[in-house]
């Protein structure tokens, strides 16, 4: 006889299922790609476990040709997945890193971060903060990777995210705000497809009440709040929320897609960036014609490549050197 399935307690569809004996089934995001040289990019890459404690680790990337007598910029980088699904292995980000790298010439800290509901938020925070602590401990030479010790500047540091990892660069860049991390000077954020969020529907989410609901019920199945959708972690606009004029950088690139639900969200915190009183720079890119993450599903695209090259030359440009 077949063994009997346990009773579904919830259905966080497209993501998961979770049963009412604890188990989880993940449905998408559970591949893994190990890390190592990439051909087609000229992109190598390494896993280091940074907090053997909870073992978070990250994948670290750099080119194959990294000159020796050059430091490059570091990207610190947030992969998405609802912050529940998907690792640094998963072959749409480790592919999607190979591009960036390869496009920015940077070296690049892909964090891997535990996942909801067996870690609930904010665990992907604090062990994103640890990763940032990690990095910060080679900017004097001394550090326990090679790596970053040789070939990274550290007055040339990014934070980047897609999706769940926009919003997890946003709050990392608002903590060293007031938590300074000696050793890295943070110049800019790469926010792709940001996910923020509300209670109360703007724009295309109050006719689109189908998808409204779906991700009112990702966000309220990682993060146990009674605020629900307006917790402070997914919606920086509530009272309370700390100022986007405190971001510890002086530019940031917002990336949104026309057919995205959470469209309106990336265009409400380009136009409230603007108007906070921050000083430095913010650019805004919008895709025509495409959804959430299709740079993901679709790099080769010439969609996706234009994204990554602007990507690419807002990195080039913070650094006073020509795309």
């Amino acid at each position: 006889m077949g063994s009997i399935k346990p009773e579904v307690s919830q259905e966080v569809l497209p993501y998961l299922i979770a049963y009412k004996d604890g188990t989880i089934e993940r449905l998408v995001g559970t591949q893994v790609t190990p890390p190592g040289s990439d051909p087609q990019t000229g992109v190598v890459s390494k896993d280091v476990v940074i907090v053997p404690e909870t073992g978070v680790s990250v994948r670290l990337y750099r080119p194959i040709d990294a000159p020796k007598d050059k430091r490059l910029p570091l990207v610190v980088y947030f992969h998405g997945g609802a912050f529940c699904i998907a690792t640094v292995g998963e072959p749409l980000y480790h592919n999607s890193l190979n591009i960036l790298v390869a496009n920015s010439n940077v070296i690049a800290v892909s964090v891997d971060f535990r996942n909801s509901p067996e870690f609930p938020l904010p665990a992907a925070y604090e062990d994103s903060w640890a990763a940032l602590q990690w990095v910060a401990s080679h900017a004097t030479g001394g550090g326990s990777e090679v790596w970053l010790n040789e070939n990274v500047d550290f007055d040339k540091v990014f934070l980047a995210g897609d999706s769940a990892g926009a919003n997890i660069s946003h709050h990392m860049a608002i903590r060293v705000g007031s938590t300074r991390i000696d050793g890295l000077k943070f110049r800019g954020i790469l926010m792709i497809h940001p996910y923020f969020w509300a209670e109360k529907p703007i724009g295309s989410e109050v006719t689109d009440t189908v998808r409204k609901a779906m991700v009112d019920i990702w966000w309220r199945f990682v993060c146990p709040s009674d605020k629900g959708c307006d917790d402070p972690l997914i919606n920086p606009f509530v009272d309370g929320s700390p100022s986007l004029s405190g971001l510890a950088c002086d530019r940031v690139i917002i990336c949104v897609a026309q057919k995205d639900i959470l469209r309106d969200r990336g265009v409400l915190y380009y136009e409230s960036l603007v108007k906070s009183g921050w000083g430095g720079k913010v650019e805004f890119l919008e895709t025509e014609g495409e959804d959430h993450v299709f740079h993901l599903f679709n790099p080769s695209c010439d969609k996706a490549m234009d994204m990554i090259k602007k990507l690419a030359s807002f990195i080039n440009e913070a650094m006073g050197e020509a795309p």
